[in-house]
């Protein structure tokens, strides 16, 4: 699957997010570490979509479609991790890209064209960064 991930870009609209996997680990891990973020018994991925809004015009329903995604398993939380990870992927040309406020996405802007962050919240949770 690297080899393929390597054959293409992302490019237009690009929703990215970190996700916490369980990894193989100790039963006392598994019971004593905390969940998330800073877990022994989680590996830290960057998940990267391409998105498009779509708008339905009868109803005024607005969508987002998906047509690639590329996940990378991160080393730590740091944001040069992240710069690297996203650089690699991504078509640089008229990118814009949508996260959340997370501190590793503190050099984005530097690599796409837009770089629009928001603050995670029930409303922006269901409605944004669904």
């Amino acid at each position: 699957m690297g080899k393929r991930d390597d054959r293409y870009t992302l490019e237009g609209m690009i929703e990215m997010d970190e996700g916490y996997f369980t990894i193989e680990a100790s039963e006392n891990d598994h019971k004593t570490q905390k969940s998330g973020r800073g877990s022994k018994t989680k590996s830290n991925v960057m998940v990267m979509a391409e998105s498009t809004i779509l708008e339905d015009l009868g109803t005024g329903k607005v969508e987002r479609q998906c047509r690639y995604f590329k996940a990378k398993v991160l080393e730590d939380h740091k944001a040069g991790g992240t710069d690297e990870t996203l650089e690699s992927a991504i078509a640089q040309e008229q990118t814009i890209v949508f996260t959340d406020q997370s501190t590793s996405y503190v050099n984005i802007a530097d690599y796409v064209e837009i770089h629009i962050s928001e603050k995670s919240n029930e409303r922006t949770t269901k409605e944004t960064l669904k």
